[in-house]
């Protein structure tokens, strides 16, 4: 039987960082290796039928809308999680754990409908018939996926409250190397298999979340037994689901209103011109693998805020918090330098070295990406202090910040610098810096507003 490492109470400012970087960087890993599946499946639908890459880029838009919508459950699970072992709570494990995979199912099972007729909305909203029709035929596929996703993302927060992150990268990067491959047999057609195409892709998609599922789920049945996650699993436990709900429904409000701001951006950058759009598209690529930095940490500092708020440890959830923006801090000076210092060779990898406007997309690029650099300084502050709120359980609060920050604040500065003053891509960019700098203030403000309260006036659920 494995014993579960409990962090004491009182740490060094180093043993601090330390332990946050043990949970991290795994976590960090696996979520550029996340984004590597995404890059690969539009590089080869891109190799294999322009028109399949955009009905797949149509189809994945709206999958990841639904799955934002449905990763709440999960995310809620970390800190739940995390705050059950530190206080000794062994039966509150699973109980949370498993009603998070309940969640998880139902929802799924509740979207996949509206997958199946999808080329009906595609095309209420103006999108080709045949490009519509051939994400439909996607969705068809991968919508069965949605659901092994969503669990594979509550064992993912389960095993990280445990502090076991090392297979989540190994299972992840695993993931990315199949996917590659089964896209290259299927979608082409090599090494003797039919030649699906955008089929191809979708059946990619779905046996590796299929797989990826069975590797987390028996690693955590082998590795730490005694918490029995499947015992009863049939069983309703209607006090945990409500747990769960009440923290993963805000939780995945907040995701899917940050992701529809960089949508909306998308959107305004596309009313100012093609060529702005596809710099955009570029500078949105780099920040996104910076973010990933920043996502890892947030994850780490979730598990680690839950157990400190486990153990009503307000002392060791302050000091860890601090050390959790000093690291951002420098993975963003990191982030500024490389990109301030390479932004013109990295945008020109990604423009065709035939396409004679090539140097006024790098030079656009090359601006949007001096944005990017500023973003993720204050897009690293904001998910940071997320990571926190969710760790001491407070996620209703941080939504409506977080609406307030992109929708009230952030989409109308960017449309304000971008038509009325005339600034173009940079000002849309300049409204996404202001609106996440909102956010990040915000919800730092509600933080430290709130963890002096941890050992005072904020129970545990289970309590």
């Amino acid at each position: 039987m494995t014993t579960i490492p409990v962090t004491p109470p009182t740490q060094t400012w180093g043993e601090h960082s330390r332990a946050i970087l043990a949970l991290g960087v795994p976590l960090i890993g696996s979520n550029l290796a996340q984004m590597v599946i995404g890059l690969t499946d539009t590089l080869m639908l891109g190799w294999y039928d322009v028109t399949a890459l955009a009905a797949a880029t149509l189809a994945t838009s709206l999958y990841f809308l639904l799955f934002l919508m449905g990763i709440g459950f999960a995310n809620a699970v970390a800190p739940l999680v995390a705050a059950a072992v530190s206080a000794g709570q062994e039966v509150e494990v699973r109980r949370v754990t498993r009603m998070a995979m309940w969640l998880s199912i139902g929802f799924g099972l509740v979207v996949i409908a509206p997958l199946m007729v999808s080329a009906a909305l595609f095309e209420a909203i103006g999108q080709d018939p045949e490009v519509s029709r051939m994400a439909q035929e996607y969705l068809r596929i991968a919508g069965w996926g949605l659901i092994p996703a969503l669990l594979v993302a509550v064992l993912r927060s389960y095993l990280s409250a445990l502090e076991l992150t090392g297979m989540i990268l190994w299972a992840t990067i695993g993931a990315a190397v199949l996917n590659a491959l089964v896209n290259y047999m299927l979608i082409f057609g090599n090494w003797g298999a039919p030649e699906l195409g955008i089929r191809g892709a979708a059946i990619a998609s779905v046996g590796t979340a299929s797989l990826t599922l069975v590797i987390l789920l028996a690693y955590a049945l082998w590795k730490v037994p005694q918490y029995r996650l499947l015992q009863r699993f049939w069983r309703p436990d209607w006090q945990a689901m409500g747990r769960v709900s009440r923290l993963g429904l805000p939780i995945g409000l907040t995701a899917l209103a940050e992701s529809g701001l960089f949508s909306g951006s998308a959107v305004l950058v596309g009313w100012i011109g093609t060529l702005e759009l596809a710099a955009h598209g570029i500078a949105l690529q780099l920040a996104s693998a910076a973010f990933m930095l920043h996502l890892g940490l947030s994850q780490a500092v979730t598990v680690r805020a839950g157990r400190a708020m486990g153990r009503r440890d307000e002392a060791g959830l302050r000091r860890g918090a601090v050390t959790a923006y000093g690291i951002s801090a420098a993975f963003s000076v990191a982030t500024v330098v490389l990109f301030l210092t390479f932004a013109e060779p990295v945008v020109s990898l990604f423009v065709d070295p035939g396409d004679p406007r090539r140097l006024e997309v790098i030079a656009i690029g090359v601006t949007l990406v001096g944005m990017a650099a500023l973003f993720n300084l204050v897009d690293g502050m904001q998910v940071v202090a997320l990571g926190l709120l969710r760790g001491v359980q407070d996620a209703a609060v941080p939504m409506v910040h977080a609406a307030i920050s992109y929708w009230l604040i952030g989409m109308p500065v960017s449309f304000l610098l971008g038509f009325t003053f005339g600034f173009g891509a940079v000002g849309v960019w300049a409204g996404l810096v202001v609106g996440l700098l909102a956010a990040a203030v915000l919800l730092s403000w509600r933080f430290w507003g709130r963890s002096v309260r941890i050992g005072r006036d904020v129970p545990l659920s289970a309590t």
